[in-house]
């Protein structure tokens, strides 16, 4: 195993050189090169192999690694009965998490799910140190989606959908990193709440428009009665103010091509008929 200075895990490498195939490890890879030899040419089609240029192979010579790690990409040379390989894709994977049912820490269940983006940094890695590199990352995403959310209130979650991204991509990245997998990006699709939750939080929006709506319009009628009160004050200073204001209404009636045309009385000359 190959570590950087940091005790990273970088490269998996069960034996650099071929001192520990012993005996009959190296009788039976002469008796394959003999092989090889023997069948030449038609040997050929069965020991070159191509790969990729997205693509590495990992080869095994009788269950061990060989030195220099995987190969490729282009052609490689591969012994009959003794060597076996392994083809490595390196292209970027997006990985769809699926819905996970959680609880929050307001004690809210809410459904999330995520797409996580990653790819394979060194191919001897994953297939050396994990059974299957690519269900176990799906596995950790799951996990680490439910314990970062479990965490959380509901309105972080709805609103602070970045921050959650990158604490969940640093900890699939520290983790994945002895797999030999790097994870590139981690991003939050949906989040799903319960239908009586939704219709509550609907409701108090709608009242809390409804109670803005009543204190613009508050606002509105205490700015409209100041005003008429300016207006009044100043219309009783003259009384030809008062009939222009008057002929002003009436010509907004007619505008408006309306038959009835109310004349306003004085109120004392009501009073004297009314008595």
């Amino acid at each position: 195993m190959k570590t950087d200075g940091f005790g990273k895990v970088l490269e998996f490498r069960a034996d650099d050189t071929d001192e520990g195939i012993g005996m009959c490890g190296w009788i039976l890879t002469a008796i394959s090169w003999l092989i090889v030899i023997v069948t030449l040419p038609f040997s050929l089609c069965v020991c070159f192999k191509v790969v990729q240029e997205y693509e590495r192979a990992v080869i095994f010579r009788l269950g061990r690694l060989l030195q220099g790690g995987s190969k490729g990409p282009g052609i490689f040379f591969v012994l009959p009965c003794i060597e076996s390989y392994q083809k490595v894709d390196l292209r970027t994977i997006t990985l769809g998490v699926p819905p996970q049912e959680v609880l929050t820490k307001d004690s809210v269940t809410v459904s999330v799910d995520a797409v996580v983006y990653y790819r394979v940094s060194n191919a001897t890695v994953s297939v050396a140190n994990v059974e299957n590199a690519h269900h176990s990352t799906r596995l950790l995403a799951q996990t680490s989606l439910r314990n970062i959310l479990g965490t959380k209130n509901l309105h972080e979650i709805l609103s602070d959908r970045e921050s959650i991204s990158l604490a969940m991509q640093t900890i699939l990245d520290e983790a994945t990193a002895a797999w030999g997998i790097k994870v590139e990006r981690v991003e939050i699709k949906d989040a799903r709440l319960p239908e009586q939750l939704q219709r509550a939080m609907a409701a108090e929006a709608e009242a809390a428009r409804e109670a803005r709506a009543k204190v613009i319009a508050a606002e509105g009628e205490k700015k409209a009665s100041g005003a008429l009160r300016d207006a009044s004050e100043i219309i009783s200073e003259s009384s030809s103010a008062l009939q222009l204001r008057y002929l002003q209404t009436l010509n907004s009636i007619s505008a408006e091509k309306n038959s009835t045309i109310i004349f306003p009385l004085p109120m004392d000359l009501v009073k004297n008929m009314v008595e």
